[in-house]
């Protein structure tokens, strides 16, 4: 019976011991996210639709939305910062939170932005791009989408024609 009572007041502590680790600030980070059109004036829609091909001079969004290990939407007072690395460069983009739809729209979301025009010279093919944020700690977490070139970011071998809206009188 000692050795019962022994076993389970350790097990008791262990539990505790384990439910108090996991609360600590620095824990695991998840990343929900995805990869839109932007609205850009001008250049030929849909906007705000997902996509993983894009050409020229089109308008990229990186969204995500950042969990604790709780499942918790963490804001920006939750992280230092994210940073989305483009595909095939060395440009990184800071991420912005804030509300969706933006403008003077009624807000029916809030989470993480990084815009990105694709250049004229970029090369066509497959990249692949990363996130990174860096917790309150100063700890990082990175991910990046699946390595399966139909799911990975695309650029075509074309670019869009962006016509200037025309001047309000």
């Amino acid at each position: 019976m000692k050795v019962l009572t022994i076993s389970a007041v350790t097990l008791s502590v262990l539990g505790f011991a384990s439910a108090a680790q996991a609360q600590q600030p620095g824990g695991r980070l998840f990343f929900e996210g995805d990869v839109i059109r932007g609205n850009q004036p001008g250049a030929p829609g849909p906007a705000c639709v997902l996509n993983n091909q894009f050409k020229r001079l089109e308008k990229v969004v990186f969204r995500f939305r950042i969990l604790d290990q709780n499942g918790n939407a963490l804001d920006a007072s939750g992280i230092k910062s994210l940073f989305v690395d483009v595909p095939g460069g060395n440009t990184k983009l800071q991420a912005a939170y804030g509300p969706h739809p933006g403008g003077n729209n009624t807000p029916t979301d809030y989470f993480w932005t990084a815009a990105w025009i694709i250049p004229e010279g970029h090369p066509a093919g497959t990249f692949v791009y990363k996130a990174t944020v860096t917790d309150l700690q100063g700890n990082t977490q990175t991910w990046e989408p699946f390595k399966r070139v139909t799911s990975q970011f695309q650029v075509a071998d074309a670019s869009v024609t962006v016509t200037p809206p025309p001047a309000k009188k």
